[in-house]
């Protein structure tokens, strides 16, 4: 079989981007089955509910992240909400968990996908936002998005 290169998007946390606000973003690798890489290959997975730890001993777990059963998996196909361990340098996990300890942090995916043939999760140090934070930023991407209309609608006049 060739050896894949190149990135190719699984998953995204679309909901991350508007209840949080993004401070700083990782690449970690992940410990996964032989059924979930070929459940993850089908593009079948869900970060909705997902988050991630740390636990005693310095390790980063990724809770509550969806990937269903392989449809063609037999007895020893895996359970689609386990905890996964999420691989980073050590220098990163006690950075990550200093960090997060700060009133108002938490550490939570952003995406899954493949990367030279390998699952990577890219994880994110992440601040809460408040709702009006959350409207302001929906107002400002509406007006935005009435400026290029109003430009476009210019340009179209000016020839």
């Amino acid at each position: 079989m060739a050896k894949e290169s190149g990135t190719k998007l699984i998953v995204q946390n679309k909901k991350a981007r508007h209840d949080y606000a993004i401070e700083d973003h990782y690449e970690a690798g992940l410990v996964l089955t032989g059924t979930e890489v070929k459940s993850l290959r089908e593009g079948r997975a869900s970060l909705a509910e997902a988050f991630i730890s740390i636990d005693r001993r310095g390790e980063m777990w990724l809770e509550g992240a969806n990937i269903p059963e392989y449809l063609n998996g037999t007895w020893n196909n895996h359970a689609p909400k386990r905890k996964r361990k999420l691989l980073l340098h050590e220098r990163e996990i006690v950075k990550l968990s200093r960090q997060s300890e700060a009133k108002g942090y938490t550490i939570i995916p952003i995406s899954l996908y493949f990367k030279n043939g390998r699952v990577k999760a890219e994880i994110a140090l992440a601040r809460g936002k408040r709702e009006f934070d959350k409207r302001q930023a929906l107002r400002e991407e509406q007006d935005k998005r009435e400026a290029l209309r109003v430009m476009r609608y210019k340009n179209m006049r000016a020839r």
